[in-house]
């Protein structure tokens, strides 16, 4: 027997389409499911290799269509056109203000070569690939030269102080460790 689509319509969509409704309540974008089913069946019929299996390899594809549908619904979540933009943290009214200080001083204390690096990248907004030009090293040498001041500058200020941080990684308090940091002379002692 010659397999068609339209056979396969004629025989299965009904079915298909109950079994769609079951899982897609809103009978329109389940009219639309079943259609993009029924197109996927179209255009992959060929890749059928056992017709015994042809039921349960539509109803897979009828599963997998369902499941785009519901991937796509939660990417479209429209927002509200009223929607406030989050200002940027007043740095007055922020726990980052108290440990700039300590901050610069951990940076100066850095050896030179990792504190050029950190300054030039961090601060002054070169690309590492910038840095590598101007320091006349390969981009994998400048790569590591940041992470490795970054990471001397991560340790330093672990060593000196206990965070605390919200949900989104910001620092909202800490605590210090030792009496660099309440001086605001972390990296000094």
């Amino acid at each position: 027997m010659l397999v068609t689509t339209e056979n396969l319509w004629e025989t299965f969509h009904t079915g298909l389409r109950h079994f769609i409704l079951q899982r897609i309540p809103d009978e329109q974008s389940a009219d639309d499911v079943l259609q993009e089913t029924f197109l996927k069946i179209h255009t992959h019929i060929d890749a059928l290799r056992d017709q015994d299996r042809l039921q349960s390899w539509m109803y897979q594809i009828a599963r997998n269509a369902i499941a785009d549908y519901y991937r796509q619904q939660k990417a479209t979540i429209a927002l509200p056109e009223d929607l406030p933009i989050p200002e940027e943290p007043d740095i007055e009214d922020d726990v980052i203000k108290d440990l700039i200080p300590g901050v610069k001083a951990m940076v100066e204390s850095l050896p030179a070569a990792y504190r050029e690096a950190l300054i030039l990248t961090e601060y002054e907004g070169l690309s590492q690939r910038e840095l590598a030009q101007r320091l006349g090293l390969s981009f994998s040498g400048a790569k590591s030269r940041v992470q490795r001041a970054r990471e001397k500058l991560k340790t330093m200020l672990l060593d000196c102080c206990h965070f605390e941080f919200d949900r989104l990684g910001k620092i909202i308090d800490y605590e210090p460790n030792c009496a660099c940091c309440s001086d605001g002379g972390c990296g000094e002692g």
